[in-house]
């Protein structure tokens, strides 16, 4: 009897129930999208990455909101210079993780698509970190990405900040990298020919790396861009042994037709596996691949932040008074071709 009222009950105000179907189409939506928006822009990555790696591998690329709204409908792709942030995470994935970024690249990409500038900024250079007053910019990762276990895309984000108040640009793409996604990428296209000035010795493994130029393996590689302690300049050298692969990789991707070949792109995301996760806020990707090819020379030239001295107990570097002012007013005017040929001998050479 009380099953029969029950079942009456329910049949009496089922139709008074809101229909589910809105809902659940809603969140079919949503989870669409975010597999799309994952899938686009795992492409988006790795031809970031192989623009601009700084030699540590590919596990986060982020677009920002700024880049969206820089790139407008309707605005020619080509009036816009843009600027990609590469973060190299040393140790992510280790026990107890490092948390601090070793390597900060900035990808300049001008107006005029003549060619790529890498420009490094030291990771004991001296700024202002939200939350933690005047620091080295190594620090910002590590402040946005907390602890126990580091968040990549929060530590993005407060280094992304940082270097756009310390240089006055845009930063319209960015990625955390580490080196499992290198060696992966490195042994997918073969190799990667680097070409060094001067002989270096691997202080972790004992690996000689002769001047000259050489065809480096995926460990090869991470070895040789792990590498500070021996060198004459310590973390500057690593800078410039950063710029070198980079410029050894992108030229292994032209010869191997990876930027234009949509099946070749795939294979290389797929090489790099889980170690390519990304997050769209925004960046039109179709617009950001259309740049690539208009790249008039993809032989990057390889730049350093004008900084002086080490200053203090903690040896943090500070910008140059003189050259420093000049070299981010270029950058921010997009004008460094004319800075370059100013400055001929703060190119770095990258092959």
């Amino acid at each position: 009897m009380i099953e029969d009222d029950l079942r009456a009950a329910f049949v009496r105000h089922e139709p008074l129930a809101p229909s589910t179907g809105a809902l659940r189409a809603a969140i079919d939506r949503l989870a669409a999208t975010r597999r799309r928006r994952r899938q686009r822009f795992q492409v988006a990555g790795v031809t970031l990455a192989l623009l601009a790696a700084l030699g540590v591998g590919v596990p986060q690329l982020r677009p920002d909101r700024p880049a969206a709204d820089s790139l407008l409908p309707g605005q020619p792709a080509d009036s816009l210079s843009l600027n990609i942030l590469l973060v190299g995470v040393d140790g992510f994935g280790e026990d107890p993780p490092s948390r601090l970024a070793d390597s900060i690249l900035l990808v300049h990409i001008p107006a005029d698509r003549s060619r790529p500038y890498l420009i490094s900024l030291p990771r004991d250079l001296e700024v202002s970190v939200p939350g933690r007053g005047i620091d080295k910019i190594n620090t910002a990762f590590f402040g946005g990405a907390g602890q126990p276990r580091p968040d990549l895309d929060a530590g993005y984000d407060l280094t992304r900040q940082v270097v756009a108040d310390l240089t006055g640009v845009r930063v319209d793409a960015g990625a955390v990298l580490t080196f499992t996604g290198l060696r992966r990428i490195t042994e997918a296209v073969d190799g990667v020919e680097v070409c060094l000035p001067n002989e270096v010795r691997s202080w972790h493994s004992r690996r000689v790396f002769p001047a000259g130029c050489q065809r480096l393996d995926g460990a090869a590689s991470v070895d040789l861009l792990r590498q500070r302690r021996y060198l004459p300049d310590g973390a500057f050298d690593r800078d410039r042994n950063a710029q070198r692969y980079v410029a050894g990789l992108i030229r292994r991707a032209v010869a191997q037709d990876v930027l234009s070949n949509p099946v070749r792109l795939t294979a290389l995301v797929s090489a790099a596996g889980k170690d390519l996760t990304v997050d769209d806020d925004g960046l039109p990707l179709t617009r950001l691949l259309r740049v690539l090819p208009e790249l008039k020379n993809v032989e990057p030239v390889g730049l350093s932040l004008p900084v002086g001295p080490p200053a203090g107990s903690a040896a943090r570097l500070r910008l140059d008074p003189k050259q420093g002012p000049a070299f981010l007013a270029a950058l921010s005017e997009d004008r460094l071709a004319q800075w370059v040929a100013q400055h001929p001998g703060q190119v770095n050479a990258v092959r």
